[in-house]
């Protein structure tokens, strides 16, 4: 598949459409997947490529607009939404027509003369609620699924980007008709109205509170969800790591878009043997990459001022429990930049401890082993990713066979997201559902099952009433070939 763009053809706006309630929008989809309920591999690449050229067309007004929205700097824009995004979509380009191929299945003994193929149809209507956080690469990464699999969607950005958020609706809206797909911005009340209508699939990214009311909502139409949630995912470090290289990791995961990532270093679990000596190279690197004050502009805003007086109060939480402020800590509410800080050994009842940071805020504790680590990390909810940083691998498959989460790195954090031959997501509360190359194909399609009698109908007969003592001795028979 050629990386070149091509310039894409913008659907001729209809005034009308402006004012036109989510119901009624909804109305219009359900009656146009009604007439073509399984897009053709032609058309739903059409689109793909039709977003791939806007989004490259439309890069700098878009970093622009992150900007405005909160500081976000635009070469950590260009590397963790637009190159991600990118990926995304080329990864979908070369391997839709082999997600869409019919898969042949084996026929059992007991089926013979059968043959099954399992067929990928569209779901139908899918809502996307999108987050703040990376408001680019979490819009448009379920676009691109949902696009794939054929289905219309209707899509809920995030408020608190309301200039990025406006951006991608006359992107989305200039590329997708409204009996395609459709942007909805505003608040709750927009939300709720959404979640109240029989979506046959949700898209959910965003915090585990608001993944509950979600996950409701569509049980009372039984549609099928993905919810990418969060939680607090732990970082180790054994002695046998590289403390330098481990350090510059841990920072370029905790501190891109001020820690404000559902996949961020939540919390370190640092072997007691190098706890000294790993504790130098982190300040060392903070000191490096994310000069101590206010001011730095490659470090991100925090989303708002609520969200920053959150941040103020862990701070202020953890010093009020005795923890030790060793780095950081400072903040500007003019700017709501938060320093990168770091805290250590933060008692257990600090909320720092019992809540997702979501912010540029680091715990520090030591441990005396991997078994301790693990038995921290199982006092918590499951987390959405785990980081190891050791030199074998055999402390990295202690930690995935030990711990349910979503993802296990060894040696790097956060690029398991960018990785669209895995499947991404959590469980429980991290998360329901995978997402991400195939993953994210299937979660908006519908596995049929296609099974054709190509001959020996007899052989149902010879079972089917009146039943007999030759019924038995054929079902017994036919046990021995399951």
């Amino acid at each position: 598949m050629s990386q070149q763009s091509t310039t894409y053809d913008a659907i001729p706006r209809r005034p009308y459409l402006a004012s036109m309630s989510p119901s009624k929008i909804f109305e219009l989809q359900k009656a146009h997947f009604r007439a073509h309920p399984n897009p053709s591999i032609a058309h739903r690449k059409s689109r793909l490529k039709a977003l791939r050229s806007a989004l490259l067309q439309q890069e700098d007004a878009l970093k622009e607009a992150l900007w405005k929205d909160f500081s976000k700097p635009p070469y950590e824009v260009e590397l963790t939404e637009f190159l991600t995004t990118l990926i995304e979509l080329d990864h979908a380009l070369r391997h839709l027509s082999d997600w869409m191929k019919p898969q042949r299945k084996r026929t059992p003994v007991v089926l013979i003369g059968t043959r099954t193929e399992v067929r990928c149809y569209p779901k139908g209507l899918s809502l996307i609620m999108a987050p703040w956080n990376y408001a680019v690469l979490l819009t448009l990464g379920p676009i691109i699924h949902a696009t794939a699999a054929g289905c219309p969607f209707v899509i809920k950005p995030s408020e608190y980007t309301s200039h990025a958020a406006a951006l991608l609706k006359d992107m989305v809206e200039d590329i997708y008709p409204p009996e395609e797909g459709a942007v909805f911005l505003g608040g709750a009340d927009i939300a709720t109205e959404l979640l109240a209508m029989p979506f046959t699939h949700v898209h959910f990214t965003g915090s585990a509170r608001v993944g509950q009311i979600v996950m409701t909502a569509a049980a009372k139409h039984l549609a099928s969800v993905t919810l990418e949630l969060g939680g607090k995912s732990p970082t180790y470090i054994d002695p046998s790591a590289d403390l330098e290289s481990a350090a510059k990791g841990v920072c370029f995961g905790k501190f891109s878009n001020a820690g404000q990532t559902c996949i961020a270093p939540d919390y370190l679990l640092v072997h007691r043997d190098v706890a000294e000596a790993f504790k130098r190279a982190l300040m060392a690197e903070i000191q490096r990459a994310y000069i101590p004050g206010t001011g730095d502009a490659d470090l991100t805003s925090i989303i708002s001022s609520d969200h920053l007086a959150r941040q103020q109060d862990l701070i202020r939480d953890a010093r009020d429990h005795g923890a030790e402020v060793v780095v950081g800590g400072g903040s500007d509410n003019t700017t709501r930049r938060v320093e990168a800080t770091v805290i250590l050994e933060p008692p257990e009842e600090c909320r720092v401890m019992q809540e997702e940071i979501f912010g540029p805020i680091l715990p520090f504790l030591v441990v005396d082993g991997i078994e301790d680590a693990i038995e921290r990390i199982h006092r918590r909810q499951k987390p959405l990713s785990t980081y190891v940083y050791a030199k074998s691998d055999a402390v990295m498959d202690r930690f995935s066979e030990s711990v349910r989460t979503g993802a296990v790195c060894k040696n790097t954090t956060m690029l398991q997201f960018v990785q669209p031959f895995g499947p991404f997501g959590g469980e429980g509360n991290s998360g329901i559902g995978r997402s991400h190359g195939e993953a994210g194909f299937k979660a908006f399609s519908n596995e049929q099952v296609v099974l054709k009698r190509r001959w020996g109908s007899w052989i149902v007969r010879l079972v089917q009433p009146p039943y007999s003592r030759r019924t038995s001795w054929i079902g017994k028979a036919f046990r021995r070939f399951t």
